[in-house]
């Protein structure tokens, strides 16, 4: 089998009728869209099918887009068939109000570290994961820094000056 782009959306399409949501190939690299219900019957049978053979896992991480009302969060699953030398990737969404979405752990152990540093930035909470704690932040921190939902800047500074950074309204005017 030539594994591709249009053989291996075709393979999940026909595996699961109705999960992919969308897809695009920005750059060339399969991109696709499911659900949480979903998420892991697909990535098992990528692993698991004989003629696939999507055998790692490169990386994941989580995305915060807090204008997209219900789908605020999501993980993306980086994919490679060495066999096959092909990459692709897998997109989730959920809303913030219910940051779950089950572990991968059951199926590529590296994926502990991964859900763990995705779960201390951004809150997302790995069902059936076995051992969800901080990996790198403070035990005691109340936040997910990596989510949107902060000023960029601390709006107490007084050290530095406003008209450097062009808001005060005089854009293209010269300074004393």
């Amino acid at each position: 089998m030539n594994l591709n782009n249009h053989t291996l959306l075709a393979s999940i399409e026909r595996r699961f009728p109705g999960a992919v949501l969308t897809h695009s190939e920005p750059y060339g690299m399969l991109t696709l869209e499911t659900t949480r219900e979903h998420i892991i019957d697909m990535l098992r049978f990528l692993k698991d099918d004989p003629e696939l053979q999507v055998n790692f896992l490169t990386s994941l991480c989580a995305v915060h887009y807090p204008d997209h009302a219900g789908k605020e969060l999501g993980i993306v699953y980086h994919l490679h068939s060495f066999i096959h030398n092909l990459r692709f990737r897998i997109k989730v969404f959920f809303p913030i109000s219910d940051p779950t979405i089950p572990t991968a752990t059951t199926l590529w152990p590296t994926a502990n570290w991964m859900e763990r540093q995705e779960y201390d930035f951004f809150g997302v909470q790995f069902t059936g994961h076995p051992d969800l704690r901080r990996i790198l932040n403070v035990d005691d921190l109340d936040v997910f820094p990596l989510r949107k939902e902060y000023r960029l800047e601390d709006g107490t500074r007084t050290d530095k000056d406003d008209r450097f950074f062009g808001r005060d309204g005089h854009e293209g005017q010269e300074f004393d």
